[in-house]
C-alpha cells in the first residue's frame, strides 16, 4: 500500500475519490448500454445489407454471363469503357455517445440510358440491364462500406469503454476502499490508545489527590 497519511482530513478525501469514481463507473457503463444497443442496431442494418448485397451481386454476374453468351464482346467491351469514370463521395461525420462515424452523402449511382455514355441503339437490353444491376451492387457497397465503418468503430468503443469500467471496478475503487478502510482503523487504533492514555492520566491525577488530602 502506498504511503498515506492517516488523518480524518485524508479519510474524507478517500472517501470523496470513491464517490467520484462510482459515479464515473455508473456513467461509462451507461454509455456502455447505450453503444451496444446502437451496435446491435447498426449490427442488423449491415446483416440486411450484406445479404442483399449478395443476391444483387450474383443478379449481377448472372446477368453479365448472358450478355458476354449472346452480346457481341466488342460491343460490351466498347460500353464498358464509355461508362467508366471516377466516383467522388461526400464523406462528412456525427457523434454517437462520442464515437465519430462517417456519413456518406447518399448518391444513386444507377445511371439512366443517356447517362451511361454509349450509344443507345447499338446496345442490347441485356448490356443495360447488366450495367443496370452493377450500378445497383455499387449503391449498396457504398451504403455497407459506411455501416461497417460505423460498426467496427463502435465495437472499438465499447471494447474501450469496458476496460475503463472493469479498471474502475476491479481496480481503483477497491484500492481507494482499502485506503480509506486502513485509515478508518489507524484513527480507531490512535482513538483507543489516547483513550487509554486519558485514563490513565486521571488515575494518576486521581491517586496524587488522595495522596495529598491523606496528608
Amino acid at each position: 500500500m502506498e504511503q498515506i497519511n492517516p488523518t480524518r482530513m485524508e479519510l474524507i478525501k478517500k472517501n470523496a475519490q470513491i464517490r467520484l469514481a462510482e459515479q464515473g463507473r455508473d456513467l461509462l457503463r451507461e454509455k456502455m448500454d447505450a453503444l451496444i444497443q446502437e451496435f446491435f442496431n447498426v449490427m442488423e442494418s449491415v446483416s440486411q445489407s450484406r445479404g442483399e448485397l449478395e443476391r444483387i451481386s450474383d443478379a449481377a454476374q448472372h446477368a453479365l454471363l448472358i450478355a458476354l453468351a449472346i452480346d457481341d464482346p466488342v460491343t460490351l467491351k466498347s460500353a464498358s469503357f464509355a461508362t467508366r469514370r471516377g466516383i467522388t463521395l461526400d464523406i462528412k461525420g456525427k457523434n454517437v455517445m462520442g464515437v465519430p462515424v462517417p456519413i456518406i452523402e447518399k448518391k444513386r449511382f444507377v445511371k439512366s440510358l443517356l447517362e451511361r455514355g454509349y450509344s443507345i441503339l447499338g446496345v442490347s437490353g441485356r448490356i443495360d440491364e447488366a450495367a443496370e444491376k452493377y450500378e445497383a451492387e455499387l449503391d449498396l457497397i457504398i451504403t455497407l462500406a459506411e455501416t461497417e465503418t460505423s460498426l467496427r468503430r463502435l465495437g472499438n468503443e465499447i471494447q474501450m469503454t469496458r476496460r475503463r469500467v472493469n479498471a474502475l471496478e476491479q481496480v481503483l475503487i477497491p484500492e481507494l476502499k482499502r485506503q480509506a478502510k486502513y485509515i478508518e482503523i489507524t484513527i480507531d487504533e490512535r482513538d483507543r490508545e489516547d483513550l487509554y492514555r486519558l485514563k490513565k492520566v486521571k488515575k494518576i491525577i486521581e491517586r496524587k489527590k488522595k495522596a495529598a488530602e491523606i496528608m
